[in-house]
């Protein structure tokens, strides 16, 4: 578990066009409190090293934007499904998770974000949990000092981590408990079935999240709103306040105590509207 500052830290997930020590500025740009960024291609297995020019640009470019390293939520691949069920899909998995890791230790970021993956409908979800757990024992066994945070999803195929469930059975069978942490995306959390643009479904929601998982787990957050309805398990974001959540279910996180001290990162489609969305969750 880490500490908790109080207030609110909220971003997006922001380009590295032009050099990955471009982040922190574009965050900076769009005056967040914190940021996500993928630290190599999302399309590729592997990249090199960072160089330590760029390594020493990005520290410089993260002091001068004022953002925390502890509210950098660097976002794996997309290629990664550590719950594959062939063996040789997910040591590839668990190599380019190590790799990307290895990148944040560089830049001195402190955890990642990554999918729990999918068990492409061989076998059950339950033993599918178990090799998350144990590809992620690997991993952190690699890696040092960067911790693990598991992402929920909208459940769509065989996709794991819809059901808190699901992110507790994973987190229950890892070794090293205190290194994995959980984000929740509220557009996954909604497509998955929990009904978090009522009052009453936005309690009962984080109500069982709470006693599944624990909120001492919460490490961040994606904040989006949601074209399909709830319980569809789609995954299409929208611009907050243009979806099925409306503004009222991000006053309810804005004002939560229980969401302070996390990142909380948009990553809704429209880039160019974030500096207004920031703008407006902080006025929340």
């Amino acid at each position: 578990m880490v500490d908790r500052h109080k207030g609110k830290f909220v971003g997006a997930h922001v380009s590295t066009a032009g050099g990955i020590y471009n982040a922190p500025l574009n965050a900076a740009a769009i005056g967040a409190g914190a940021f996500a960024l993928f630290v190599k291609s999302q399309r590729m297995w592997t990249a090199p090293k960072i160089g330590d020019a760029a390594v020493k640009a990005f520290a410089a470019n993260l002091a001068k934007s004022g953002i925390e390293p502890r509210y950098i939520l660097p976002h794996a691949g997309y290629l990664v499904n550590l719950a594959s069920p062939m063996d040789d899909a997910r040591e590839k998995s668990i190599e380019s998770l190590v790799s990307e890791m290895e990148k944040c230790r560089q830049l001195s970021l402190t955890m990642i974000n990554v999918h729990p993956g999918s068990y492409v409908k061989i076998g059950t979800p339950e033993d599918a949990c178990l090799r998350v757990a144990d590809s992620i024992d690997k991993v952190l066994a690699a890696v040092p000092e960067v911790d693990i945070v598991l992402e929920n999803t909208a459940g769509q195929g065989s996709y794991l981590g819809s059901r808190f469930e699901e992110l507790a059975l994973i987190i229950e069978h890892v070794a090293d408990k205190s290194r994995v942490g959980v984000c929740i995306d509220t557009a996954h959390a909604y497509g998955a079935g929990f009904d978090i643009a009522t009052p009453d479904g936005f309690r009962r929601a984080f109500a069982d999240f709470d006693s599944i998982v624990g909120f001492g787990r919460l490490r961040g957050m994606h904040l989006n709103d949601t074209k399909v309805e709830c319980g569809s398990h789609t995954d299409r974001h929208a611009q907050i306040g243009e979806g099925q959540l409306g503004w009222q279910t991000f006053k309810r996180i804005m004002d939560d105590s229980r969401f302070d001290g996390i990142s909380l990162v948009l990553e809704t489609p429209d880039e160019a509207k974030w500096a207004d969305e920031i703008r407006r969750l902080k006025e929340l």
